[in-house]
């Protein structure tokens, strides 16, 4: 008899009423189902390191970025004795920490003095595998290299060149790697 009554009372409510009180409903029922998975499923601390470490990243790219811009484009060196742009000690491994592109020009002044790599990188149609750009804190030096195989072609060699990165190119926007000592 009771329930008839309450059940009589929410039939005579008018319609906005109704629809109003079947929204709140709804998004209390979405947001209690999104508490009990989040429970069960959640990152949780993991999480937080991860985005934590995803912010700083940003933040120090922002930074190396805004020191990039401000170089003058060109070649940027690191020795005395020409008309280039001279980097700092403290300039040279900012820049050598926001370098991440190689060119092929590089590439291709590196492969004089490794003919393996030189072979492989030819027949395997002028493929690099990996490369990398690296600040060396023990030797207070750039380091660049690359790696080329034949893997693609059936020829199961592989030839690593790496070496000191003298000069970069700053292109305004980003740097690169202009020359690799590796001899």
């Amino acid at each position: 008899m009771i329930k008839n009554n309450y059940i009589n009372r929410l039939k005579e409510l008018p319609e906005t009423t109704k629809q109003f009180g079947g929204l709140l409903i709804l998004t209390l029922i979405i947001i209690l189902s999104f508490g009990i998975l989040n429970i069960y499923w959640g990152g949780g601390d993991e999480l937080i390191k991860k985005m934590k470490l995803e912010e700083e990243r940003i933040a120090e790219e922002k930074k190396l970025n805004a020191l990039i811009s401000q170089l003058p484009s060109g070649i940027l060196v690191t020795f005395d004795g020409t008309d280039n742009f001279r980097l700092t000690d403290e300039l040279y491994e900012a820049v050598c920490n926001a370098t991440k592109l190689l060119p092929q020009r590089a590439i291709m002044a590196a492969h004089f003095l490794n003919y393996e790599a030189y072979e492989l990188y030819t027949i395997n149609g002028n493929k690099i595998d990996e490369t990398y750009v690296k600040w060396d804190k023990e030797k207070n030096k750039c380091f660049a290299g690359y790696t080329v195989s034949g893997a693609n072609v059936g020829v199961n060699r592989t030839a690593n060149v790496s070496g000191e990165v003298l000069s970069f190119l700053s292109t305004g926007i980003d740097t690169r790697v202009y020359f690799i000592k590796n001899f």
